[in-house]
Parts: C-alpha cells; structure tokens; sequence
C-alpha cells in the first residue's frame, strides 16, 4: 500500500455566493430553446458555444447532444485517423430532485462511459460520478471503473468547524478507482484556517491487487519520491487554479455574475499560450 497526501491553503468560498452560482447556471440552461440546425439558445438568443442538439427534445430525457453534427450514411468521408464518436445524454431533467447526464466517447481502441448525477439541483445538493472504460478488442487488463461522490453539505459543516477542531471525520469528497492491477481511493477534507483561509488536505492511497501487491511495492520502492513530487504539483496546481478563478468571479453578484456565466457559456475559449521550451 502506498499512501500520498499532501495539504493547500485556498481560499474560502463564500456559501451563498456558490448558491447564487450555480442557481444562475440552473436558470440559463433550463431557460434554453433548440434554435435552427440544432443550436442550443439562451434566453436572448445566443448559442451555447459548441453544444448541438442532436437527437429529441430539449431538457427531456433520451435527448443526445454533440459538439458537432453527426456523420450520417456511407458516403460520408471517412477521417484519416480512427473516427472518434462522442455524444452526452441526457437521462433526467428534474431541477426540483435530480439532473443525470451521461457521457460516451468511443474509438477504435477504448471506450469511456462517463454518468453523472446531480441531487437536488436547486440547493445544490450531492454530485455522484461513476467512469467505466475498456478497450472493445481487449480483455480484462484494458477494463477499469471509478466512482467518485461530492457532499456540499458536508464541504461547509467541516468549514463551519473551529479551527482548532480536528478535521472532520466525513470526507466531503471522495473517489475510488479499480482496475484488475490494482485499486485507488482519493479523499479531500477541508477544515478552517486562522485567518479566514481553508487548508485542505489531499489523500490518495494506492495498492496492487492479488499477486502483484510486492510487484508494486517494490516498484513504488524506487518511484516513490517521483511519484510524492508529481502528487504535490497536481494539487498545487489545482489550489492555483481555484484561487485564480475565486479572485476573478467572486466580487460578481446578481446581474454582473449573470452576465459572466453567460459569456463563459456562449463565447469560445480563449487558445491556450505556448509554453516555453
């Protein structure tokens, strides 16, 4: 068994900020309209950028949608490379109890079926993951899953704790990941900081399966120190990000906050910078 953990300062998110967020999310996407070709419209009319409609109704469940039309027939000419086929579904529309999408992106060589779960939407309430993938001409070594579970109620009671408390015993996220190799786990804690901040704490525990646990350990003997400083970097860089983006979004309330999740949605990315050599 290998254990990696590893603790961030990020700063704090305001609840009824992440509230308001997400329930003007909520509100502009179940105010869209299927517009012509199968556009996906706000309210005043702008497209959702690189969302398509391509099977059913609008916010109804079996509705499928792409990023681009679908090739249809045998004329249709064929990519250089092994055509790639990605699509989300939608399984339930339910605002007031539940949003479900699942995802599917297929190739040649692997298949990745992603379904995620939304409970009570309007609060919000739990995200639910679950990831399976296989490659269709392979067997059992090409097979994995994951699942993985996010508890806003139980993000804010761990923060609501006194500082000098110990860290809650519930994990507010969490994640398990399982192949025929080996098995994952990843849990995220967070607990309150003196001056206002949170740190939270990264755990990934990692461990072979069946007759490879020496194989691994022996393995992770001469990688550990590799392996501890690439987990380290992942999650700096992950509490960069959230930082970055909690000091550009969070003085935004009301109208302004409105207007900024709208242009995210309908304008395209911006390309990323070269990175130096």
């Amino acid at each position: 068994m290998a254990r990696f953990e590893h603790t961030v300062a990020v700063a704090a998110l305001d609840r009824g900020w992440f509230e308001e967020a997400a329930g003007t999310l909520l509100d502009l996407l179940g105010t869209s309209r299927e517009g012509e070709g199968g556009a996906v419209l706000l309210a005043d009319g702008r497209a959702v950028d690189g969302l398509l409609l391509l099977k059913g109704h609008h916010l109804r469940p079996g509705a499928r949608y792409g990023s681009g039309p679908e090739p249809v027939g045998a004329d249709a000419e064929a990519p250089e490379a092994d055509p790639v086929s990605e699509a989300t579904v939608l399984r339930a529309w339910r605002p007031s109890r539940s949003i479900e999408i699942e995802h599917v992106l297929e190739e040649a060589s692997f298949s990745v079926r992603t379904r995620i779960r939304l409970r009570e939407p309007l609060t919000p309430g739990a995200l639910e993951l679950s990831l399976s993938g296989h490659n269709p001409q392979g067997g059992s070594l090409y097979r994995f899953s994951a699942r993985g579970k996010a508890d806003p109620a139980a993000w804010w009671a761990a923060v609501d704790r006194p500082s000098s408390a110990p860290p809650a015993a519930r994990h507010p996220v969490s994640g398990r990941a399982v192949h025929r190799l080996g098995k994952a786990r990843l849990t995220i804690t967070p607990r309150p900081a003196e001056d206002g901040s949170w740190q939270v704490s990264v755990v990934l525990v990692a461990r072979g399966r069946w007759l490879l646990r020496p194989v691994a350990a022996v393995a992770l003997s001469f990688a550990r120190g590799t392996v501890t400083r690439s987990f380290r970097e992942a999650v700096d860089r992950a509490a960069d990000a959230w930082n970055t983006a909690l000091a550009e979004l969070t003085p935004l309330y009301g109208e302004a906050l409105r207007t900024e999740i709208a242009g995210a949605l309908t304008e395209p990315p911006e390309p990323a910078e070269p990175q130096p050599l």
